[in-house]
């Protein structure tokens, strides 16, 4: 495991914190595994009634750390990847999984929320999804629960245009539920998760079940989504991107398209 991911359980909500301030909380193949571990350990529990995911140092998380993503998929040393075995365990979850966002949420840092009931930032909070900038298309079932929640018109700006909301605008959009002040963020989540696990449990757990839905639909979608993302991973534009984040400067995909 990794001391850049803490898990505590209190009061039958499980807290999920995420300890990599320093790299703006991009996650890397160990912290997702950790967090993989937690969730399945939470199935098996009486003790968790709720999750709640939280940032650290003003940031709830840039996304997948990059260098580790690009050696990974290099290497080739893993069928599935961490990042990706976490995906596929979300819309698995029994139980209500809240976010406390504050600051950056890229990437899988916004996709995470699709899956969360409950979802507060404080008003410092950005969200931005560059799966397109970067040659390749949205994750975790994104797909199907971007049109859902947001509309299609919403979604179709946040993955595919890819500017930066901020919280009013994201909370517009029906991807947060409120915006409170960075001092009440924390407490704010975990009231409202404590409010959840001090509900009768069975009628809890059914009554998120009818609402989210048949998770089958989402598995598909994210398999999808799989299959398309590793075609686009080798595609001369995706390199061109990952190669121009790395040497900090703009991509050229005019270039890339013309194999110069």
């Amino acid at each position: 495991m990794t001391q850049e991911i803490e898990i505590k359980v209190d009061n039958g909500v499980q807290i999920i914190r995420i300890l990599r301030a320093d790299k703006k909380n991009a996650l890397t193949g160990p912290m997702y595994d950790a967090m993989s571990a937690a969730l399945d350990s939470a199935e098996k529990s009486e003790a968790v009634a709720a999750h709640v995911f939280i940032g650290s140092g003003g940031v709830f998380s840039a996304g997948n750390d990059i260098n580790d993503f690009m050696r990974r998929s290099r290497d080739g040393s893993q069928d599935v990847a961490p990042s990706q075995m976490f995906i596929q365990r979300l819309p698995k979850v029994t139980r209500p999984m809240i976010a406390a966002v504050d600051g950056l949420a890229v990437g899988i840092g916004v996709t995470l929320l699709l899956h969360c009931d409950l979802v507060y930032a404080t008003p410092a909070a950005s969200f931005r999804t560059p799966f397109v900038d970067l040659g390749l298309i949205q994750e975790a079932g994104s797909s199907v629960l971007g049109p859902a929640r947001l509309g299609y018109a919403r979604a179709f700006e946040l993955f595919a245009l890819g500017e930066a909301w901020g919280a009013a605008r994201a909370a517009e959009a029906g991807l947060v539920n409120a915006v409170v002040p960075a001092d009440e963020l924390e407490t704010k989540a975990l009231a409202a998760a404590r409010r959840l696990a001090a509900k009768p449990r069975a009628a809890l757990l059914a009554a998120r079940r009818m609402l989210k839905g048949d998770p089958a639909l989402i598995s598909k979608a994210i398999a999808d989504e799989v299959s398309v993302y590793k075609d686009l991973m080798r595609s001369p534009e995706a390199k061109e991107a990952f190669t121009a984040f790395l040497e900090k400067r703009p991509p050229d995909f005019a270039k890339a398209r013309r194999g110069g």
